[in-house]
């Protein structure tokens, strides 16, 4: 004879105690699915579509930044490093799409993510960036806005709705097809 644990057995319960275990999980989830209903829709601030996430940075010169003061302009927020390698290939893009739509009011910012602001301030100057680079030190902003890791992209119309997201490096195609939408949205 081996020693071990001796389950019940289970044809002795009585029935009703196997039907309440039975049901037992269905109810938890019912009452889980119920409170949820109860809560509503949550959306994300960062789903298309929704008002882009507001925010006060200071930029590389020490000047305030709100996105607030840019409503009625579309902003592209592209959050960057120094150190991240499709930042760098992304780079030439930007600079491009800012300066053919210098006059059609196009705001390009950048959000400096997890960099030192000498790194940021000199990848600027080398790359002829000549937008401003906002340092967002407590990643406040990052987290609100949901970031991976560089580069994000975030483009905001003119009413300050979120149009379209880019995570990842962008290309010259869907930089032009995003830059599209928001100078589009009236």
């Amino acid at each position: 004879m081996t020693a071990g644990v001796r389950l019940p057995d289970l044809r002795r319960l009585p029935r009703r105690f196997l039907v309440y275990a039975a049901l037992l999980p269905f109810v938890i989830l019912g009452a889980a699915g119920f409170a949820l209903f109860l809560r509503g829709p949550t959306v994300s601030p960062t789903t298309i579509g929704s008002v882009a996430p507001d925010f006060s940075l200071v930029d590389l010169d020490g000047d305030a930044v709100h996105l607030a003061d840019l409503r009625g302009q579309p902003v592209i927020v592209n959050f960057w490093a120094s150190w991240c390698g499709p930042c760098v290939d992304e780079f030439p893009l930007l600079r491009a799409a800012a300066e053919e739509h210098a006059g059609d009011d196009l705001v390009v910012l950048g959000i400096v993510y997890q960099d030192r602001s000498e790194s940021a301030r000199a990848f600027m100057q080398q790359n002829g960036g000549t937008w401003q680079a906002l340092m967002d030190p407590d990643e406040r902003v990052a987290r609100a806005y949901k970031i991976f890791g560089p580069p994000e992209t975030y483009f905001i119309g003119r009413d300050g709705r979120i149009v379209a997201r880019h995570i990842g490096q962008l290309t010259a195609a869907s930089l032009d097809a995003k830059v599209a939408a928001i100078m589009d949205e009236e």
